[in-house]
Formats: C-alpha cells, structure tokens, sequence
C-alpha cells in the first residue's frame, strides 16, 4: 500500500497529479489518501500527525509525506524507515516525532534525480517515484546516514496545541490521550473542557475532550462546531489541569 500525507488538500490538481505518477509506477499497489489536507505549510502540525494517523497500516506500507515550504532549496529528501514502515518525504522536521517515537529506525539521503524535477513540485516529479519504487520492492540510489545528521526541531513529545480542524468543527490536538487522566480538565480558548467517552455522553452545547480513534486528545461540542463556538484554530493552545 501507498499512503499520502500531505497539505495540498482535495481542490486543485497538485494531488491527482501526485497519485497519477503512483499508479502509473506501481499499478498493482493501492493509493489511498490518508491525510490529503494537513494544514498548508505547518510542519509541526503534521509531524504529529503522521505517526498518529500511519500507526495502523499494514507493515511495509509507504507513505509519501508532503508537507514542503522549503520545496526547491538544498534541503534534503529523505527515506525513513520506522519500525515496519517506509516514510518518504523533506528533510525539514516533518519525521522528526516518528523517528523519536520509533523503536527501530533506518534513515537515508536520496540521492537520485529524475531527468525533470520541476522546482515547486518535488512531490510529484522526486518523492512519489522513489515511493512508488520502494513500493515495488526497489530503491533508488540513496545514501545512509546517521539521524544526527537530520535537523531535528526542540518539538516536545506531546503538543499541547490544536493541530487540526475536521469538516464537523472538532479539534485535534498533538496531546496523545494515554499522557492525561481521565479526571483532567482540559481549557482551550477560555473554555473548560472535561472527558467523555462518546458524543452521546457530553450534553448538547458543552465543550468536552475525548480520545479519538488514533489515540489523540480531541476537542469537541456535542451538537455543534466547537472550532466555530470556541474560535479555535491551528495553534490554539491547551492547558491541563
């Protein structure tokens, strides 16, 4: 399987081009969009939400992570192999969560060129062939390197920021669910957010925090659009107590 992670959202052709080189390169392999539209340019963002959202595919899945405001500079593309899974994608912090989080963990500078390589659209013409090639077993020439070699940002473990807004209002946070209590009280933008299981358990109109389904603090309003009724957005910062 091939999974892309990237900010170029569902609107426009940067995506359908990217998924044509795939399939055209690795007919026999499924392309599915696992996270299309992580935030324009938030490479923090998406660097926790990578490991969060590629922790359930298959073993040997690719991903081809896109998140790229240094698209054209000397900045490094890089293949990282984390655990079971291969990440393809700018050497600019975006694997920098995974590859801590990691038990076993293999890095590699490509250095293969294609014979185009537009300067705005690495994730079309450089990383979605090297992981369409990976993808069928090959690999283009790539060097290995020490992962102190990487820029690795002063991120912490867990981000206690807002780091996605789904289409229902409920905000995804970078904070994993096992670091807090249940008993927590969580307040974001002037709000005071307590756990519940389910939707069904919050009474309507009321802010509260939940796991969601990858193992990530939420924020949500039963009944409601919580980034619209708190003001929330990317960014917006979490305090437990």
């Amino acid at each position: 399987m091939i999974a892309i992670f990237t900010d170029f959202g569902v609107q426009g052709p940067y995506l359908g081009q990217m998924r044509a080189v795939l399939l055209a390169q690795a007919p026999a392999l499924p392309v599915v969009d696992i996270f299309p539209d992580l935030p324009p340019f938030h490479v923090q963002a998406a660097a926790y939400l990578i490991p969060a959202y590629s922790q359930y595919l298959p073993d040997n899945s690719v991903c081809v992570c896109i998140v790229d405001p240094g698209v054209g500079t000397n900045r490094r593309a890089l293949v990282v192999r984390a655990d079971s899974r291969w990440y393809v994608g700018p050497d600019n912090g975006l694997f920098s969560i995974l590859i801590g989080r990691a038990d076993r963990v293999q890095v590699f500078e490509i250095t293969w060129r294609p014979q185009r390589l537009s300067n705005s659209f690495h994730g079309r013409d450089l990383f979605a062939p090297v992981a369409a090639a990976i993808a069928r077993g090959e690999q283009l020439p790539a060097e290995e390197i020490e992962v102190t070699r990487l820029p690795m940002p002063a991120w912490p473990e867990d981000l206690m920021q807002v780091v996605y807004l789904d289409s229902y209002g409920n905000a995804i946070t970078g904070l994993r669910s096992c670091r807090v209590l249940q008993d927590a009280v969580l307040d974001v933008a002037g709000a005071s957010c307590e756990f519940r299981a389910t939707f069904a358990e919050a009474e309507a109109g009321t802010p509260f925090w939940y796991e969601n389904s990858n193992g990530l603090v939420e924020i949500a309003l039963s009944n409601g659009h919580a980034a619209e009724a708190l003001g929330l957005s990317i960014g917006s910062v979490i305090a437990c107590r």
